[in-house]
């Protein structure tokens, strides 16, 4: 019996690892122009940035019920299993559709074997667990090994990210407008993360610098054996940043890998250009 993995957009791996990797791709939608796509397979995070960049504001809905039902009953006829991680469902209601969707298929086709994943992840957080499972895969471990695995991967994953314009955040609905305003007038930039799968502030800093400082701050405080682990970086079409933050953690923390993407749709529509993000592991066992 085969496993079969599966993995949602908001995951904001690259369009090429879903090939190397054979993990299949299921796209949240974006709604631009009133035009619906599908995030990374009728438009890439880069056009989605640049429409932000001309005064428009993407929204974005959580992955297609109806594509749920065809690869889950492909996955049923198949006899295969398999593992679906999906974005943090305190930020989308595609765990909760997917849930829904494996259950009414179930009653079809009772051998469906298909266990989902709430990451409580977003961004390149939720791709480092999935690309760890997909390599463990590859290495033939067993369902159970991944499931354990990417679920422990999950719980310790942290987040933490800056956004260049709070503007962005405050179309979405995740910070008030006065807090917005009052950020751009004294050039402050909040420090965020991700708490039980949800958006939190934890400061707001002034300048870029000072923040950039303060990610490096947080990680030696909460990572372990950072230079044991891949640390990944996600932007908002925003390389010149990403590399400056890659070499200030490579400077300090010497880190195994550091893995770096652009921000797709799923996050990118509510941050906006400019937003930076940083992933690592707050319990990661020493090398024997």
């Amino acid at each position: 019996m085969n496993i079969r993995l599966f993995a949602d957009s908001a995951s904001d791996l690259p369009n090429v690892f879903y090939d190397e990797y054979d993990v299949k791709l299921i796209p949240l939608r974006v709604l631009v122009d009133d035009k619906e796509f599908e995030d990374m397979v009728t438009i890439q995070p880069k056009e989605v940035f640049q429409k932000i960049r001309e005064g428009q504001m993407p929204k974005t809905s959580q992955a297609s019920p109806v594509f749920f039902e065809k690869v889950f009953t492909e996955l049923a006829q198949s006899g295969d299993k398999g593992i679906y991680i999906t974005f943090s469902s305190e930020l989308s209601g595609t765990y909760q559709t997917a849930v829904m969707i494996r259950d009414q298929v179930k009653e079809d086709y009772p051998q469906l074997d298909l266990t989902i994943i709430d990451s409580k992840c977003a961004s390149l957080g939720y791709g480092l667990a999935v690309r760890e499972a997909a390599e463990l895969l590859k290495l033939g471990a067993s369902a159970d090994k991944i499931i354990s695995f990417a679920s422990n991967r999950c719980e310790h994953m942290e987040h933490l990210f800056t956004v260049e314009d709070l503007d962005y955040l405050a179309k979405g609905g995740r910070v008030s407008k006065a807090s917005a305003f009052l950020g751009g007038l004294l050039n402050v930039k909040p420090l965020l993360h991700v708490e039980d799968g949800k958006l939190v502030p934890i400061e707001k800093i002034r300048g870029r610098k000072k923040v950039l400082k303060r990610i490096l701050d947080v990680m030696e405080e909460r990572g372990q054996n950072l230079e044991q682990q891949v640390v990944a970086i996600s932007h908002g079409d925003d390389v010149e940043l990403a590399q400056e933050m890659k070499n200030l953690i490579q400077e300090r923390f010497q880190p195994k890998e550091i893995y770096i993407n652009i921000i797709g749709a799923a996050v990118g529509s509510h941050a906006g250009p400019g937003t930076l993000a940083i992933f690592f592991s707050n319990q990661y066992p020493a090398a024997e």
